[in-house]
């Protein structure tokens, strides 16, 4: 199955998501997509462990620690660090953020809900 393209305004929230991941976190992930639907901006995010992680993530415990370290750092960012730059992109107030990472792939998932329907005001994509 195709993967469908990203919008100007879906590729434009990518960038925003990796550069805001790289200068709080010190490491963006690599490949950012961003697809939006209702109200949410849903963005795969591949290539977010550093080397460290993925030594420490070899063993079972320390794979489940570097993933409930991940997931609660990626929220506590967020909430300290209110992402301004992607409210004034999208003319939506940020809500909420739910966010998990599959380890072994090293591939990230993050719902990001905003207080407008995104899907409506940037249409489908461009393709």
């Amino acid at each position: 199955m195709a993967k469908r393209m990203m919008n100007k305004h879906e590729a434009e929230f990518s960038n925003l998501v990796k550069a805001y991941r790289k200068r709080h976190m010190g490491k963006g992930p690599r490949e950012v997509r961003t697809t939006f639907c209702n109200n949410w901006a849903i963005c795969e995010m591949q290539g977010n462990l550093s080397p460290v992680e993925k030594f420490i993530a070899g063993s079972g415990e320390g794979k489940q620690m570097v993933q409930e370290a991940r997931t609660k750092m990626v929220k506590d960012m967020y909430r300290e660090h209110h992402p301004v730059e992607m409210e004034e992109m999208l003319g939506a107030k940020f809500v909420s953020l739910f966010v998990d990472i599959d380890i072994d792939q090293d591939i990230g998932m993050s719902i990001f809900v905003f207080d407008q329907d995104l899907q409506k005001k940037f249409g489908q994509s461009d393709s």
